[in-house]
């Protein structure tokens, strides 16, 4: 073997070692589901009906907050029980309006200095508590404008706050699976990351993480922390490690499902990843060093798979970049076959094609009733699911050298559950 296919198999190997729990994770949950056990084992809990404030941030969301408060009416548990609060952020349409209209409770906040969602969340969590006695809440549950809930979804999440956890993530389903290899790439992931990530960490006792949207915060964190101050370009990841670091265990409900958009057009999709990636930097940045140590003086879990979340696959893919990118200069300065260079390039990329093949074939067979779009489409995105993954090393690049800020994403979907669960 040459150098370079020595150091691009030691890139794979580092990428395989690091991500292994993963994968074990995966088998885990097959091994449930072949052996028929999908409950977690101890003694049911005593359901209690808590109250529960949901919280709305929307900027520029007047197509479709309506068929989230919609779904948000329409639930199963007690509508006594569930008030809704909208904060229209720097809006320039009807959103405030049309929630009015829906029944919600809406405060509009202006600030262009201030931007992103953390600052939205934060300030209408101090307009509730403004307008509202301290007990009147029992948790806080977050959706973003787009999404649209199971009937069941609040009695669900109800059920698993009563088990003990403080904050909960749930399933994340999407309205619009089928409409093209983008769509599909996104839904794939969040499909995989509640099935095959929270899911396993949840029966193995370990803390979850939540992920942007759908998601319970008891008001005892809430007012711990002051309020919602996590401000950073991913603040849900924000709060999901230092949540982790204060000793919280973030508790999984897979029977909560909720559907959310995802973005269609590469541009677009290039944006939300781009911040993405930078948030996922800031996180590491200010949370890392503390992250890392409290592997080895905790001794949870917990620490060494978010350390895993935030960081090792952008170093090691930066890592794969320049061991390739010297080795062909070296190659052309000294005459050397580019022909072993190519050949061991495409090695680490095909595996790399294989393994996210692998992790989205086994997520689209498991959750196959779950996705909805035809057959054939099923089909074809898990072929295109590793290509829009690997989209992300010139995202993750870009994001080192890149100032990056919040933008809005628009969200036009306007489905129903019945009209969703049709597609």
């Amino acid at each position: 073997m040459q150098p370079i296919e020595y150091m691009n198999f030691f890139i794979f190997l580092l990428f395989f070692i690091s991500y292994a729990y993963q994968i074990f994770y995966i088998l885990y949950v097959l091994v449930r589901m072949l052996a028929n056990k999908s409950e977690k084992k101890g003694a049911k809990p005593k359901i209690t009906n808590h109250s529960f404030a949901v919280l709305i941030s929307a900027r520029n969301e007047e197509a479709v907050i309506g068929y989230l408060i919609d779904s948000i009416k329409s639930q199963s548990y007690p509508e006594e029980l569930i008030s809704i609060f909208v904060v229209a952020d720097n809006c320039t349409d009807s959103t405030a309006d049309v929630a009015r209209k829906k029944g919600a409770a809406v405060y509009e906040r202006h600030n262009l200095e201030r931007v992103g969602k953390g600052y939205a969340i934060d300030y209408l969590i101090g307009k509730i508590n403004e307008d509202n006695p301290r007990e009147r809440f029992d948790a806080y549950l977050v959706f973003d404008a787009d999404n649209v809930l199971d009937k069941c979804y609040i009695e669900e999440m109800n059920k698993t706050y009563c088990e003990g956890y403080n904050i909960i993530t749930s399933y994340r389903n999407s309205k619009n699976y089928g409409d093209n290899w983008i769509s599909a790439g996104y839904s794939l992931w969040f499909l995989r990351e509640s099935k095959y990530l929270n899911y396993p960490r949840y029966l193995l006792n370990t803390s979850c993480a939540i992920s942007g949207t759908g998601f319970l915060v008891s008001r005892e964190i809430i007012e711990r922390n002051g309020g919602w101050k996590f401000y950073l370009l991913t603040e849900d990841i924000e709060f999901t490690v230092k949540s982790i670091m204060d000793g919280e265990k973030i508790g999984y409900c897979k029977n909560a499902v909720l559907y959310d958009e995802q973005p269609v057009k590469f541009v677009q999709s290039w944006k939300q990843r781009l911040r993405w990636a930078k948030g996922y930097f800031q996180v590491f940045g200010r949370y890392g060093k503390g992250l890392l140590k409290d592997i080895f003086t905790r001794r949870g879990f917990s620490y060494y798979d978010m350390s895993m979340t935030i960081m090792p696959a952008f170093v090691i893919t930066v890592l794969s970049i320049v061991v390739n990118l010297a080795w062909a200069v070296y190659a052309l300065v000294s005459g050397q076959d580019l022909a072993i260079f190519f050949e061991s390039l495409g090695w680490l990329v095909g595996n790399t094609y294989l393994m996210l093949f692998g992790v989205g074939l086994v997520t689209t067979i498991t959750e196959w009733k779950n996705i909805y779009t035809t057959p054939i489409k099923k089909i074809l995105y898990n072929f295109t699911f590793p290509i829009f993954m690997m989209t992300y090393i010139p995202i993750s690049v870009a994001a080192a050298f890149r100032k990056v800020e919040w933008s809005h994403i628009e969200h036009s979907k306007t489905k129903t559950l019945d009209e969703i669960k049709k597609t």
